[in-house]
């Protein structure tokens, strides 16, 4: 599998479901995760298909010019020792106009990352983020 939207979260962003600028906007260390970009909806998708949440990063400085989202680097701190991860899901924790976290039956997946470092294996250090010059996704 390669980097990829989740066709919900693209319906998201078209039904005012998503607000990139607005919500809050993390991004989860994932382990175990057998990504379906047709039918994964929310984070409880991820974890339901075994996916393990290792870590979480929030996204700050972002970005939506010209269709292309973008944040600032970004690191998963202290990520405990453990069995290697292979991707990184993107999603919104918050609800559209942003607050606290929602269950995560309502946490919303936008965007799943499988290169660029990955899989990595945690060493109980920090794992930093570099995003690609070009940006997160484009719409």
């Amino acid at each position: 599998m390669a980097n990829a939207l989740f066709d919900l979260g693209k319906e998201g962003f078209l039904l005012g479901e998503i607000d990139f600028d607005t919500a809050t906007i993390k991004a989860a260390l994932v382990r175990g995760y057998t990504p379906n970009t047709t039918t994964h909806k929310f984070m409880s998708d991820v974890t339901g298909a075994g996916g393990t949440v290792v870590a979480t990063g929030t996204l700050a400085s972002k970005t939506g010019t010209l269709g292309v989202a973008d944040g600032a680097d970004f690191s998963f701190t202290a990520v405990a020792a453990g069995a290697a991860c292979n991707h990184i899901v993107l999603y919104q924790s918050s609800a559209v106009g942003g607050g606290v976290d929602v269950a995560e039956g309502a946490q919303r997946v936008i965007a799943v990352y499988d290169d660029g470092g990955l899989p990595v294996t945690p060493n109980g250090e920090d794992i930093d983020v570099t995003v690609d010059v070009s940006g997160l996704f484009e719409i």
